[in-house]
């Protein structure tokens, strides 16, 4: 049985839903969520505000759920699904998690391996079409990935049901695909039928969208200034580049030593640049920060991240940051506003949106409904130039030591290379 089609819309179960962003991107490309399973709290109070109503399956811990749940709870017979969409805890298999006392132990902690349990008994209840998972990238190749204990798991699905999922994945940035935002991520897709997977290409790599398109016309409420010892430090430092502005290697006072912090230390936006990977419990020196050498607020990461502007969030700042920081982008940047490249607003047509979510459905809905034309969605970037003074940095390879492009704490970035901001 092929995956249930509903007024239109192919019906999809989202798990470890967070604040709604991957729903968001499916449900842009036409398939319709029947119900979330969140453990957050505050996650899923935010989630209220924003879709109240939208079904919370409780109660709201995915291993529970996954133990009572029968396909007819969800109104659909088993092998009804189209797609179960998930983003697992993220944290067991982080690069942030490396710079903590325990490191990344991925399989080897036990919150992975009890939402990993509940994952695939969702799987094995409604034997949905597709399975999606967004997730880092250790979490599918890394000293301990997941990948090799689902692809263990499935393949004793396949053996008991019949089925022949197969997993398939990609690495992908979402800058490349016009989220204003470096954001590696790892997409594992599994087709119930075991047919492989067309993967997307990169659609804005060449001209991806700006950290100033996305947050220009964001009004923070309020946004806390920053603390901590090396506070002070943050003036200082030119838009685009962190501590090593500090070092023997900067052109400010050597304070600090060469690849002796992590990346994100003292890292600041540049305007002309898509934003680094926003995190979700930064300490007090992490960035990114704002060009304007104070935090992002909430409402600020939330376009970073690609959500409409219309999007809240529940509790403190700092519990606002989590949640905005753990979400996966939705789609690119003014993808959900109603705006039409005829429109009279300041952003015009420029392509086509392709963030994961939303262009692997483009790749799984002519397996299920055989369309003429897979459903897409619009992306604008703006074309107002940028002002002059403090625009984003000019990336001037060191010819002393040649630019090599490698990752540090979060993303992917040009580690050697000078750095200056004009203004």
């Amino acid at each position: 049985m092929g995956g249930r089609i509903t007024g239109g819309r192919l019906l999809c179960l989202s798990a470890f839903s967070g604040i709604g962003g991957l729903d968001l991107g499916l449900e842009r490309s036409g398939f319709g969520v029947i119900g979330a399973i969140e453990s957050d709290a505050a996650a899923r109070r935010s989630l209220a505000l924003d879709r109240p109503r939208l079904p919370f399956l409780g109660p709201h811990d995915v291993e529970e759920v996954a133990r009572g749940l029968v396909p007819g709870d969800l109104g659909i017979d088993k092998g009804g699904l189209a797609l179960l969409a998930a983003g697992p805890p993220c944290q067991p298999f982080s690069k942030a998690a490396q710079w903590a006392r325990t490191g990344a132990l991925g399989l080897d902690d036990d919150r992975s391996t009890g939402c990993l349990n509940g994952l695939l008994m969702l799987i094995e209840r409604p034997l949905p079409h597709a399975v999606l998972i967004e997730n880092v990238p250790g979490f599918a190749k890394g000293e301990s990935p997941a990948l090799p204990f689902l692809e263990e798991r499935l393949a004793a699905v396949n053996r008991g049901a019949g089925t022949r999922y197969r997993l398939s994945h990609r690495v992908l940035d979402a800058a490349d695909f016009g989220v204003p935002q470096r954001r590696r991520r790892a997409i594992i897709v599994a087709l119930r039928n075991g047919e492989a997977l067309d993967w997307p290409a990169a659609t804005h790599r060449d001209r991806p969208v700006r950290a100033w398109d996305a947050t220009r016309d964001v009004r923070p409420e309020a946004v806390p200034a920053p603390s901590g010892q090396f506070a002070g430090l943050l003036p200082s430092v030119p838009e685009g580049m962190n501590y090593q502005y500090f070092t023997e290697r900067g052109e400010g006072p050597a304070l600090f030593g060469y690849r002796r912090r992590f990346w994100s230390f003292l890292l600041k936006l540049a305007k002309a640049e898509p934003a680094w990977t926003v995190p979700a419990n930064p300490g007090p020196a992490t960035g990114p920060f704002h060009w304007e050498s104070r935090l992002l607020a909430p409402e600020e990461i939330l376009q970073l991240q690609s959500f409409p502007s219309s999007w809240r969030l529940e509790g403190a700042y700092r519990v606002q940051v989590r949640q905005a920081g753990n979400a996966t982008p939705p789609s690119s940047p003014r993808c959900l506003d109603d705006r039409s490249p005829g429109s009279s607003s300041r952003w015009t047509a420029a392509g086509r949106s392709r963030s994961p979510s939303i262009n692997l459905h483009a790749c799984l809905r002519p397996r299920l409904l055989n369309p003429s034309q897979p459903s897409t969605c619009g992306v604008w970037v703006s074309t107002l130039p940028i002002p002059v003074r403090g625009a984003g940095p000019v990336q001037r390879p060191d010819r002393s030591v040649g630019s090599r492009r490698e990752e540090e704490g979060q993303g992917s970035v040009l580690v050697d290379a000078k750095v200056s901001a004009s203004g």
